[in-house]
Order: C-alpha cells, then sequence, then structure tokens
C-alpha cells in the first residue's frame, strides 16, 4: 500500500510584491559595502605587505650564511678539480716520459746532451758564450788568474793533450794514502 505525501503548513510569509523605490537603497547599500571590503583590503595590504616583507628580511638573513658557505664549497670543490686535472695532466706527461727512458736510443741522446758523452772515436767541441765570462774580476784570486789566462782574442789552432791522465793520479793518490804512513815531523830542540 502506497502512502500519500502529507502536505504540511509552511510558516513562510507569501512573497510580497517588489517594490521599485526599495531598490535605490539596495544598490547604495551594496556600494557602500563594496567601498567598505576595498578600503579594509587597503588597509590591510599595508600591514600584508610589511609583514611579508619582515619575513623576507628575516629569511634573508636566516638563508645567507648558508647560501655563502654553499657558494664557498662549490668554488673549492672547483679549485680542487682543477688540481687534479692538473695533477692527471702531469701524472700523463710523467708516464710519457717514463716510457721515453726505456728507449736506449733516446737514453744515449740524453748523455750526449746533458752530461756531454760521445762515443768511442768521436771528438765534443764545447763552444761557451762570450757573454758570461766575467772579464772584470781583479779579485787577485786564482779564479781571476785564470779567467785572465782564458780571457784573450786569441784562438789556438791546434789539438793540445794533457801529458797525464787525471784518473790515474787520483787513483795513485788513493793507493797512497792507504799504504803510505806519515813520517813524524822532527821536535825542534830548545835552545839554551
Amino acid at each position: 500500500m502506497a502512502r500519500r505525501p502529507v502536505s504540511r503548513p509552511t510558516s513562510r510569509k507569501p512573497a510580497a510584491p517588489k517594490r521599485a523605490s526599495k531598490a535605490p537603497k539596495v544598490a547604495s547599500r551594496v556600494s557602500s559595502l563594496g567601498e567598505d571590503t576595498r578600503n579594509w583590503i587597503s588597509s590591510n595590504m599595508d600591514a600584508r605587505s610589511a609583514t611579508i616583507l619582515v619575513m623576507i628580511v628575516i629569511g634573508v638573513f636566516t638563508i645567507a650564511p648558508s647560501v655563502q658557505t654553499f657558494f664557498s664549497y662549490r668554488q673549492q670543490i672547483s679549485d680542487m678539480a682543477a688540481q687534479v686535472q692538473t695533477a692527471k695532466d702531469a701524472v700523463a706527461h710523467m708516464q710519457t716520459e717514463r716510457k721515453r727512458w726505456d728507449d736506449p736510443v733516446y737514453v744515449r741522446s740524453q748523455a750526449r746532451a746533458r752530461l756531454y758523452y760521445v762515443l768511442p772515436g768521436e771528438v765534443s767541441y764545447l763552444v761557451m758564450d762570450a757573454g758570461s765570462v766575467n772579464t772584470s774580476d781583479t779579485s787577485g784570486t786564482v779564479g781571476a788568474m785564470l779567467s785572465d789566462k782564458r780571457n784573450t782574442d786569441v784562438i789556438s789552432s791546434s789539438i793540445r793533450t794533457t801529458a797525464d791522465n787525471w784518473v790515474d793520479d787520483i787513483v795513485g793518490s788513493v793507493i797512497r794514502a792507504g799504504i803510505e804512513q806519515p813520517t813524524p815531523e822532527p821536535t825542534p830542540t830548545p835552545k839554551n
């Protein structure tokens, strides 16, 4: 069995017909409400802006040291990376140079250039720079005497050889120092 809907009495007042005289009052209330809202927003906007500005300044002062540290560390990292790259380049150069020393031809050329070694049967000539000799040395030392002897304009036309082999002289000196006994000096007799 279906029920019928029950109608209940409503407490609503019947709608009154709209009057034209109330419309201007409503419009003026709405416009005054809009002006009040705008005034309230503009007055609060100054307070909000100041609050936001203060928060931004505090945030900047709070975060600034961390940002400075971050950029400082980034700079240090880039400097260290550059140093590492320089060290890697130096290691690569050293490895290349080490491989060169395994070549006997390179070793021979370095011995010739650095130590003035020559192969048997070759003659080596060493040309000295005349501008590097100090010709104004008058100190009276042995070096000054040798400098005077060498600073001549005369160039010999013959090759001179030494009469004694200096290696034999050094070896003989070492052997004599180990074998010979020093002779005691005679003691002076007192004069009466």
